[in-house]
């Protein structure tokens, strides 16, 4: 009923032992797979995919390539595109060139997108995109 949430966010604290950080002046080139919590402080260049866990890029982060995941929080830089099988958030210096698939979604004002909004619903195959091409800017 209400005040229950069903869907509940993720947390990379609930990954203890599984989490992988790639410091803010690090640069990783190549694919990476894994299952846990990947916190991206520095530069990614390849595809990220973990079949179970989070990625969360800081907003001194940078993923150059398609990330795959259960839950993506960003609130830095993404080339690519962005598919969060179960939750997406994006904060307010997240900045996005690509496509991104979800099935649910927050965003905070300031965030920018460039490319497609998709959303993946369990229930139905067929996704409904949305063309997106925008700045969503505070007024502050």
């Amino acid at each position: 009923m209400f005040g229950t949430d069903k869907h509940k966010k993720v947390d990379i604290g609930q990954f203890g032992g599984k989490t992988t950080i790639i410091a803010q002046d690090a640069e990783f080139k190549g694919d990476f797979r894994f299952t846990g919590a990947l916190q991206v402080d520095g530069r990614v260049i390849g595809n990220v995919h973990a079949d179970q866990g989070l990625v969360r890029i800081s907003e001194h982060g940078c993923i150059e390539g398609v990330i795959r995941a259960p839950s993506v929080l960003i609130n830095g830089q993404v080339t690519g595109d962005v598919h969060a099988s179960e939750h997406l958030e994006l904060d307010a210096k997240a900045r996005i060139s690509g496509d991104l698939h979800y099935r649910f979604m927050e965003m905070v004002m300031g965030a920018q997108i460039s490319g497609n909004l998709h959303y993946m619903d369990a229930e139905l195959p067929a996704q409904a995109a949305l063309p997106v091409d925008a700045d969503f800017v505070s007024e502050e």
